[in-house]
């Protein structure tokens, strides 16, 4: 469990999204790290990690996780990192506009959070 690719990752996202307030992740040792932490501390991003050992903290990004396994990954021979980088891209794009989800009344993520956001008042 290296943390050299989670700190890259980490500063990719803060460089495109900008800050969060808080990031949450669970107590791996890659997030732990001082090398991973101390990107967020020099950010001034409060840091939130899930109880030891317990799944049900973070079963939304583990049940996400399970579906790009099963749904992508494990039914692919990715000749190359840009290739899997690509298809992955592909899937949750996929996943997030166009698969429909029994927990969100068979709307996509997009649909559910999308519609869910206050619209702008016309001036």
């Amino acid at each position: 469990m290296e943390a050299d690719f989670c700190v890259e990752a980490l500063e990719e996202a803060l460089a495109r999204h900008g800050k969060p307030e808080i990031f949450n992740t669970d107590q791996g040792s890659q997030f732990t790290s001082h090398a991973f932490t101390s990107v967020l501390r020099q950010a001034g991003i409060a840091i939130s990690m899930d109880g030891k050992g317990a799944w049900r903290d973070n079963v939304f990004v583990e049940r996400l996780w399970r579906s790009v396994k099963y749904e992508e990954i494990y039914l692919r021979a990715y000749d190359t990192v840009s290739m899997a980088r690509a298809s992955i891209g592909r899937y949750l794009a996929f996943y997030n506009e166009r698969r429909p989800h029994s927990s969100l009344d068979r709307r996509t993520p997009d649909q559910a959070y999308f519609d869910r956001l206050p619209h702008p008042v016309a001036a």
